[in-house]
């Protein structure tokens, strides 16, 4: 078999994986021209264009229409440029089906309406901007008149759905469900009234206190992280280490209008005996609460913005090894 050898329509169609019609299609169309005719007009291909003929049947199974066939077989354009052009439809088209199917899966779920649909669609279909304005409502809502300290609105509006270009079906779905929510007359009253209710008193209101939520959002992350570490790892709370972590803790309690002193230690171990009280006495009830209405809108974001999920610790456990260590330096007497 040598390259100039000349293969009848029918061995063309077989080695392509084209029809013998689609081939003279091809043909008529002036894609891809026989290499030669017989006397009696039989078509007749060499190796070079029945390989042509399959790159054509890839393309087409592509839907990439005839008119680009032939600038790319002319020279006219670049192979790279138009499987690239053809990439961004494919993945537009995707992502496109994967907002449908957020779409249909929320109305199975809800028994959902002609009307919910158009809504839903136009939910999953809205522009940065758009979603901006949403959320944006929501707090202006929630948060307006709000009886908690002084910027606690404001920091927790800066927790925002970040939808990205190419969002998976759970982060559709989670678009779809917040949405909703958030343009919901009982939602947003239930999540102002858990605020009101958890931040206007003690000792919720002191933890929303702007130096409070600094240390626990800013400064004192890394001094939290290193004693989650030493909680997590079993370690005495009289090593060494636990003693520089918890040393760093209380230095770093003078952000929060705590006077330093002799008993700044038992005072934060009684501080924290307290609100291991507390988490006994009110915490299932609390978090229920919490989970229905701003735990719901946190929970939803964070799947929005591929956020990992943050474990369930047992604050119970942790507070009280803090209180441990933190006994565990005062002197007897």
């Amino acid at each position: 078999m040598h390259d100039n050898d000349l293969y009848p329509i029918g061995d063309a169609a077989r080695r392509s994986g084209l029809s013998v019609s689609a081939i003279r299609f091809y043909s008529d169309a002036g894609v891809i021209a026989p290499t030669r005719l017989t006397e009696a007009g039989y078509r007749l291909y060499d190796l070079h264009a029945i390989a042509r003929l399959e790159f054509v049947r890839t393309l087409r199974e592509l839907d990439v229409g005839l008119e680009e066939i032939r600038r790319v077989l002319g020279g006219e354009s670049t192979l790279h440029d138009l499987l690239t052009a053809h990439l961004e439809i494919v993945e537009r088209q995707e992502r496109g089906l994967r907002a449908k199917g957020a779409v249909l899966r929320t109305l199975v779920r809800q028994e959902g309406t002609a009307a919910q649909e158009t809504l839903l669609r136009t939910l999953v279909s809205m522009s940065d901007e758009e979603r901006e304005q949403l959320i944006d409502g929501f707090w202006n809502e929630v948060g307006a008149d709000l009886d908690v300290p002084v910027g606690f609105v404001e920091r927790l509006r800066q927790l925002r759905p970040r939808l990205p270009q190419d969002p998976s079906a759970a982060q559709l779905q989670a678009w779809v469900e917040l949405a909703d929510l958030v343009q919901d007359r009982e939602f947003r009253d239930a999540v102002r009234a858990y605020l009101q209710f958890t931040y206007t008193t003690e000792p919720g209101r002191h933890f929303a206190a702007a130096p409070v939520q600094e240390f626990m959002y800013e400064t004192g992350v890394p001094v939290m992280e290193d004693i989650l570490h030493l909680q997590r790892s079993g370690a005495p709370v009289e090593s060494p280490r636990a003693q520089e972590a918890i040393a760093r803790l209380v230095r770093a309690s003078s952000a929060l209008g705590a006077e330093q002193g002799p008993g700044e230690r038992e005072r934060m171990a009684s501080y924290f005996t307290a609100i291991i009280a507390l988490l006994d006495e009110e915490g299932a009830v609390q978090d229920t609460w919490f989970d229905s209405t701003h735990g719901r809108y946190v929970s939803l974001v964070a799947v929005i913005n591929g956020t990992p999920p943050v474990e369930e610790e047992d604050e119970r456990q942790l507070l009280a090894w803090m209180v441990a260590a933190l006994r565990a330096s005062v002197p007897e007497g």
